[in-house]
């Protein structure tokens, strides 16, 4: 079966001790950070397809693969906390659980 995404890195290892085989290519930086944004999305869709029980799992994916994404482009937690709360005074949170229905004109 073929798969060409993004995985774990002991992966190889979990599928090795189940008798199976695999092959891996080491991505070059700019094909990793790519790959890393797809993953994001993946990640993202698990988790709202997810059961209340596996929802927890699937946000600690969409973490690792945040995390990576940040440690790659060189950013902090620190940096991204603070631009969150720069937009949180200027545009909001969702603490009001607001739907927009439509806009007129």
């Amino acid at each position: 079966m073929q798969y060409h995404k993004l995985i774990r890195d002991h992966i190889p290892t979990i599928i090795a001790e189940s008798g199976r085989q695999c092959r891996t290519t080491v991505l070059t930086e700019p094909v990793f950070r790519a790959a890393l944004l797809t993953k994001l999305v993946e990640e993202a869709e698990e988790a709202q397809a997810a059961s209340p029980e596996e929802l927890l799992t699937e946000l600690a994916d969409v973490l690792e693969v945040f995390d990576t994404i940040l440690a790659t482009h060189g950013f902090t937690l620190t940096q991204v906390r603070e631009l969150q709360r720069q937009r949180r005074l200027t545009r909001g949170g969702f603490e009001s659980r607001l739907q927009l229905d439509w806009v007129g004109e």
